[in-house]
């Protein structure tokens, strides 16, 4: 059985569970956390040396970190991943998008919102500059969701569940999202797709 090292609450974690959710494949979650120095252990250090999460450990023994390598190997011969070799690259565009340009924007706000030992790290201006850059992503992801359904192809494909980690829960770090009509519609055909699951779960 596999086993995903990661927080229960990180978009970055969650995205890997949605997935493996949607492909109904059975794997074991371990609790390993950044804010009480799980990832730091010379345990997880030895898998991770990055002190990272998530982390993904296949039955034998082998590890793959970074959550959208982990998206692109466990998509693998799925409707997950376009077959079409330019949809395909256009998957790959997006999944960087997110990692450069929507992620250290959206995803660190909610951090430094979220995460009480991280507050200090939140002047105004550097909250402010979040704020702007968030907004740039998000008016980007309106523009090609105006034009097409979801990000590479007709159907969901892990670029979608990439850029909806952070996405779906942009309001809690002051992004208005109704200001972005086509984002806000991509996110309930995301939501609504089979196999969904929210971001707190995990396998029992």
């Amino acid at each position: 059985m596999l086993t995903l090292y990661g927080m229960t609450d990180s978009g970055n974690c969650y995205k890997p569970r949605l997935l493996l959710a949607k492909l109904r494949v059975p794997f074991r979650h371990v609790e390993v956390s950044t804010v009480d120095g799980g990832t730091r252990t010379a345990d997880y250090l030895a898998k991770n040396p990055n002190g990272k999460v998530p982390l993904l450990e296949s039955e034998d023994g082998r590890v793959l970190a970074e959550s959208n390598a982990i998206l692109l190997h466990l998509a693998e011969g799925t409707r997950f991943l376009p077959t079409d070799a330019y949809e395909r690259a256009l998957a790959y565009q997006w999944l960087f998008f997110e990692q450069y340009s929507h992620e250290p924007q959206i995803a660190v706000r909610r951090s430094l919102v979220k995460y009480p030992h991280l507050s200090a790290a939140a002047s105004e201006k550097r909250m402010a500059a979040l704020l702007d850059g968030g907004n740039k992503a998000l008016a980007v992801m309106e523009q090609r969701l105006a034009r097409a359904p979801f990000f590479a192809g007709e159907g969901l494909c892990v670029a979608d569940i990439a850029l909806y980690a952070y996405t779906h829960d942009a309001e809690a770090a002051g992004f208005e999202l109704a200001r972005f009509p086509f984002v806000s519609a991509w996110l309930a055909r995301v939501a609504a797709d089979e196999g969904h699951v929210e971001i707190g779960w995990k396998p029992a």
